[in-house]
């Protein structure tokens, strides 16, 4: 069942991540590190090149509405394990609703961790991406965000 949402590296969606959406998802994928490290939070929002949003207790829909009001369209929402994560119980997780948040917040992107995030539904969150025009990659790593 878990390998039936936690899906492999790779572009969910038609459209793949810009350069510019690349490049402030390495940003983010830093960022998440650092946070998850002091076990803060899973999501970072990142918007040309600043992070500016920052999951703590709120979650991960009240930290991407934050970030639309504050940098408006175009942004990026990375979430990822923390580093040391008991993956067996807490996985980060997204789902349509999360799709629909992002994009009344004018989000353009989302990286998850591939093989370590849950994709509710991942036929109906990719449907729901591709008619909202937002790029969905799973990464194993940083380096697979080098465009």
């Amino acid at each position: 069942m878990l390998d039936q949402v936690t899906l492999a590296a790779g572009c969910l969606t038609r459209r793949a991540l810009t350069a510019a959406e690349a490049a402030d998802a390495r940003i983010g994928w830093q960022a998440c590190r650092a946070i998850g490290a002091i076990d803060v939070g899973q999501t970072i929002v990142v918007s040309q090149g600043l992070v500016v949003a920052v999951e703590a207790v709120e979650g991960t829909d009240a930290a991407i509405r934050r970030a639309g009001e504050l940098a408006g369209k175009g942004s990026v929402v990375i979430k990822l394990c923390k580093p040391g994560q008991d993956t067996r119980i807490d996985l980060p997780t997204v789902g349509v609703k999360t799709i629909e948040t992002m994009a009344a917040s004018g989000a353009s992107a989302l990286v998850l961790e591939a093989k370590k995030s849950i994709i509710l539904d991942p036929d109906a969150v990719a449907r729901e991406a591709n008619q909202l025009g937002i790029a969905i990659e799973l990464a194993a790593g940083i380096e697979d965000l080098s465009r």
